[in-house]
């Protein structure tokens, strides 16, 4: 498995959830905030602004995918004067994966929605997105994918159930991935994101994730990276924010998490899954770093 889908893997609990909107002049919609949750927007149809808090209004046309990473709330309206006189959306409240708030005679039709995050093990790639990810429909991924979206929610049929879900998956990632490959000018210049960017340590990285129980060393990741060892370690901490080694135990302990939590598997079994000979050494890390030791951790989650 590679990096990026490393990442969506682990920073994901539960379903997303998702409804698709229809508004009609003039209008404006107040999505609440949603600590541990990630939001987004779609515009499918028509045109709007994004009115985030200390931040310049933002022009939305058809096909534009906005992501607010860190779970803070937003306006969407016809115009950046409007301002909502309803009640706030909760974009985690009950609602199907598929439904629709419909109008007569629609000017914009919005898919909105959330993907709820772990929260005890953020990935740093999240802390490095800006509050607002904004990614015009020219991008041939995610206009393909929207497009998919925009059909099944429309035209519901046998499967949609199971389709819409697996579609906002694929979404959140072409989100990630988009944002990484185009060197957004407001992409830091140190953090998770930019040591992806960063040919050798990024090599060290996709090793890490690749082989996780591998009893890995500063030299032997140095030579994945194709540095000597202390220009690697220096470069490493410098970008990545932590030296390689507390990288890996950070990557490892998130790893255990989710193996306790979505299954039954033994704590040996576990600790040797992420590189512990000794289960005692494993929990004794996990509680360093988790603050629980692993059964109860697992109980508890």
């Amino acid at each position: 498995m590679d990096v990026l889908s490393d990442v969506i893997a682990t920073l994901r609990t539960g379903r997303p959830v998702s409804a698709m909107v229809a508004f009609r002049s003039p209008w404006a919609q107040e999505f609440a905030p949603v600590p541990g949750a990630a939001g987004f927007q779609v515009v499918l149809s028509g045109t709007c602004w994004l009115l985030a808090p200390g931040a310049e209004p933002v022009p939305l046309a058809a096909g534009d995918v906005v992501f607010r990473p860190h779970g803070r709330g937003h306006v969407l309206a016809d115009h950046p004067a409007t301002r909502p006189d309803g009640p706030a959306c909760d974009p985690l409240g009950p609602r199907p994966a598929r439904s629709v708030v419909e109008v007569a005679d629609p000017t914009v039709v919005t898919l909105c929605g959330a993907y709820e995050l772990d929260p005890i093990s953020t990935h740093p790639l999240l802390r490095d997105l800006p509050e607002v990810v904004h990614l015009p429909g020219r991008h041939p991924g995610l206009a393909a994918c929207v497009e998919l979206l925009a059909t099944e929610l429309r035209r519901p049929r046998l499967g949609t159930d199971a389709v819409v879900p697996a579609l906002l998956e694929t979404l959140l990632l072409l989100i990630l991935r988009t944002w990484l490959e185009t060197g957004d000018a407001a992409a830091p210049a140190r953090g998770w994101s930019a040591a992806l960017r960063d040919p050798a340590v990024s090599a060290a990285i996709q090793a890490l994730h690749r082989s996780p129980a591998t009893q890995w060393t500063v030299a032997a990741l140095a030579a994945e990276a194709g540095l000597s060892r202390a220009p690697f370690a220096a470069r490493f901490t410098r970008l990545v924010g932590q030296p390689p080694l507390t990288y890996l135990t950070w990557w490892r302990m998130t790893l255990a998490a989710g193996l306790l939590r979505s299954g039954d598997a033994p704590l040996a079994e576990v600790a040797s899954a992420v590189g512990y000979r000794s289960e005692f050494a494993f929990a004794a890390a996990f509680k360093r770093h988790l603050g629980s030791a692993p059964g109860r951790w697992r109980r508890a989650a």
